[in-house]
């Protein structure tokens, strides 16, 4: 009798793109999905409620902590016979963070493990001309025939006992730091500041008006030519709101926080 498979992601979207992947290549695994964003806030101890206080203090918002059930969904007694495979990318920290967070729940329990860190992916011949095969930085950017192209559920193997060890004493020591942000660089991911991002947005401000999210995307573009992703959109957009509170920045119009994205902000003239 064939085993049962579930895979673990770290992302919703990066769920989104697998399940149709398996569904088009004709594979019923079962998909789940365990998202926090554990590259932001507090870790120490790791609890909803006090998270879901300093997203909302930081960032205006509680989700997704609020609409995500718990942790406790990959419990083993919900898969009991299943084989488990768990997808990771360390060029992504929020997908870095979920899997060292899962792996520091998981116990003991066997399972195999997709890295995705160096992979190179072949792109689908049906979007046009061929071109070389390129590093994704994690599952939540791959296009679901690239991984039906590229059979990525058949990297899984299990993980080493020695690199086992080697990721939970990463997550022991950030767990220790419980900083701000867990962000990636040099190829690590390590605890910074919530200033981190602030001196790249400062630089890539001008003396002349440009939009919020102009500002933003230059900045999250830079990361993605290093083929890394180490924040969101929503971060930098509350960290250009507090260099304008500042008087850092100026804006021209002011706005709510939901449509600050599309307010124009410059370096403040009186600086």
């Amino acid at each position: 009798m064939t085993q049962t498979i579930v895979h673990f992601v770290f992302t919703l979207s990066g769920k989104s793109n697998l399940v149709r992947a398996l569904r088009e290549s004709g594979r019923k695994d079962q998909v789940v999905t365990t998202w926090h964003d554990l590259n932001l806030g507090p870790i120490d101890p790791f609890d909803p409620s006090a998270r879901a206080i300093w997203l909302e203090k930081e960032l205006g918002r509680t989700e997704p902590e609020s609409r995500v059930s718990s942790e406790r969904d990959w419990d083993d007694a919900l898969f009991p016979d299943h084989r488990k495979i768990v997808w990771l990318s360390r060029r992504s920290a929020h997908e870095y963070c979920g899997f060292l967070n899962w792996l520091w729940q998981s116990g003991d329990a066997p399972f195999d493990i997709i890295d995705l860190s160096e992979v190179l992916i072949s792109t689908s011949p049906e979007r046009g001309p061929p071109r070389l095969p390129v590093l994704a930085p994690c599952l939540a950017h791959l296009r679901d025939d690239n991984i039906r192209l590229n059979k990525l559920w058949e990297l899984a193997a299990p993980l080493p006992t020695n690199r086992r060890e080697q990721y939970l004493d990463v997550w022991r020591q950030l767990i220790s730091e419980n900083a701000p942000l867990r962000v990636i660089e040099n190829g690590m991911l390590v605890s910074a500041e919530a200033s981190y991002f602030d001196s790249q947005l400062m630089e890539l401000a001008t003396d002349d008006w440009q939009r919020v999210s102009r500002i933003i995307g230059m900045a999250m573009a830079s990361e993605l030519n290093d083929e890394i992703v180490s924040i969101d959109f929503e971060w930098m957009k509350q960290r250009l709101m507090l260099l304008v509170e500042r008087g850092q920045l100026e804006i021209l119009e002011k706005r709510s926080r939901d449509e600050m994205h599309l307010g124009q902000v410059r370096l403040a003239r009186t600086r």
